[in-house]
């Protein structure tokens, strides 16, 4: 049975480096991955591949009928990688790219594809529009939030749970990448509990992650041997063995707002 992961959260939390080293755990063993870049800035397999490669929107503007190899690309491990791409900034819905990469890689048969993973990079401040497509479609089985303990974060993790729990999605956990906030973990671990979750793996900030990034590379595949390597293959690890998913229940933006101030004081 495929593992069919979408990731969310806010912009700029580090969803595409978490599904970039996911991806690059699992492809280390053995499994066969897919990752699909949903975000119009086309950067999550930046670091699997070690550049930007053409994304599904740009590549159909010159080419009516592309082939699998023309919007495939084989990154670190043979991880199949595919980025949706959008519209320039200030022009058109960017979740439309979205909902057209989807339908060329099913009309392409690529789901139909001997895979063991396959992860979607969802931008997330809400799920609406093109962007909620991994879900309303069936695309993905599970949802993953990504999220520090930051108000903004938190508050975007809060709208996501209310668009899984609109799309009747399966919440598998929250990731807490940290970004070195007082109370982080106590503060994200108490947010997943309101909601009806929990912590399912805890990234810590490290230099060695954006000094990997400035080479295009994961952490995973750069220092194979570090810790952060380790909490990655760890993270991997409970997903795949991760077998309690919920309908999640957001809060009020009062009883946030209440939630977020505790720990102010």
């Amino acid at each position: 049975m495929i593992k069919k992961i979408a990731i969310y959260g806010k912009g700029g939390i580090g969803k595409s480096t978490t599904v970039a080293n996911l991806s690059a755990v699992y492809a280390n063993n053995d499994l066969n991955c897919l990752v699909i870049g949903c975000d119009p800035k086309a950067d999550t397999t930046r670091t699997l591949c070690g550049r930007r490669i053409p994304t599904v929107v740009d590549t159909l503007k010159n080419n009516r009928k592309p082939s699998e190899e023309d919007i495939i690309v084989k990154g670190y491990n043979d991880i199949l990688c595919v980025e949706s791409g959008g519209p320039e900034p200030g022009v058109g819905c960017a979740g439309r790219g979205v909902i057209v990469a989807m339908k060329r890689l099913e009309n392409l048969g690529v789901f139909d594809k001997d895979l063991d993973v396959v992860i979607y990079d969802v931008l997330g401040d809400v799920v609406c529009g093109g962007f909620s497509v991994p879900l309303r479609e069936k695309y993905a089985d599970e949802v993953i939030i990504v999220t520090s303990g930051e108000y903004m974060s938190l508050y975007a993790a809060n709208n996501i749970v209310k668009g899984i729990k609109k799309l009747k999605g399966n919440l598998s956990g929250i990731i807490c990448n940290c970004r070195n906030v007082d109370h982080e973990k106590e503060i994200v671990s108490e947010f997943a509990s309101k909601i009806g979750t929990r912590i399912i793996g805890t990234i810590n900030r490290s230099n060695l992650i954006q000094e990997s990034e400035l080479d295009a590379k994961t952490v995973v595949e750069k220092y194979p041997e570090s810790k952060e390597a380790s909490e990655y293959e760890s993270l991997a690890t409970n997903i795949m063995e991760n077998k309690v998913f919920t309908t999640p229940e957001p809060m009020d933006d009062e009883e946030f707002e209440k939630f977020f101030k505790s720990f102010l004081e």
